[in-house]
């Protein structure tokens, strides 16, 4: 467990504004992972040793996909909380498969439903909790029947708008994910999710489709939250 950051730390993360992508120096620029490394007091670099794995792919991606307006309402939170995260590979693979459990049976239902596709998300929302690789070959039959469906109800969207099923919480929990679940999980249901949001731009106002993308960002902060919170068994 990091100490608590001085007051000093605390006031330079509310007055910096995070940016996307890698920077050279703090001058430069700073991202959510390089901002931890400065306050940590490593190297600076957006891959800090103090953090988990898991913890560091999810934000990393996560903070180059939000917008600008979004991201340091909802990252800079957490951040504290990120300093000393670094455990066990045991500790990182039940992160890594939390995040999968998340994007299998939160993210995707919800776009799922947005499409209409209800029968299909109730399938995913409705399986057990992934805590384990060797569940992965037991669900991989609902998630590839959804990505199915999915599918085909973007084919009848195809003129749907691009930007309208954008979100960034997907891309976070797809890369925590991959080595512990991605070839399994994350593909199918990337597709899936990704599917289900152009078909339900074809029907939805973007004040629905928007919606779901804040829920599911606000799930995603939460989801963080209780990986860092998930400690070394006993």
């Amino acid at each position: 467990m990091a100490a608590p950051l001085t007051a000093e730390q605390l006031a330079l993360i509310e007055r910096v504004h995070l940016d996307e992508g890698t920077h050279a120096n703090f001058e430069a620029g700073v991202c959510a992972m390089e901002l931890v490394s400065y306050l940590a007091g490593e190297p600076f670099s957006d891959h800090p040793q103090c953090v988990c794995p898991v913890l560091g792919a999810f934000v990393r991606s996560w903070n180059d996909a939000l917008p600008d307006d979004e991201r340091d309402a909802l990252l800079k939170p957490l951040l504290p909380r990120l300093i000393g995260t670094r455990g066990s590979d045991a500790l990182a693979e039940r992160r890594a498969l939390m995040a999968a459990d998340w994007l299998v049976r939160v993210h995707t239902p919800a776009w799922l439903r947005l499409a209409k596709l209800n029968a299909q998300a109730d399938a995913l929302a409705n399986l057990p909790e992934i805590t384990s690789m060797a569940q992965i070959p037991s669900i991989r039959g609902p998630i590839e029947a959804a990505q199915r469906d999915a599918a085909a109800a973007w084919d009848a969207a195809r003129t749907a708008a691009r930007t309208a099923a954008w979100d960034a919480a997907w891309d976070a929990a797809g890369d925590a994910a991959w080595d512990a679940a991605g070839a399994a999980a994350w593909d199918a249901a990337g597709d899936a999710a990704w599917d289900a949001a152009w078909a339900a731009a074809r029907d939805a106002a973007w004040d629905a489709l928007n919606s779901t993308r804040q829920e599911l960002q606000r799930s995603a902060a939460d989801l963080v939250v209780r990986m860092i919170e998930t400690r070394e068994a006993a």
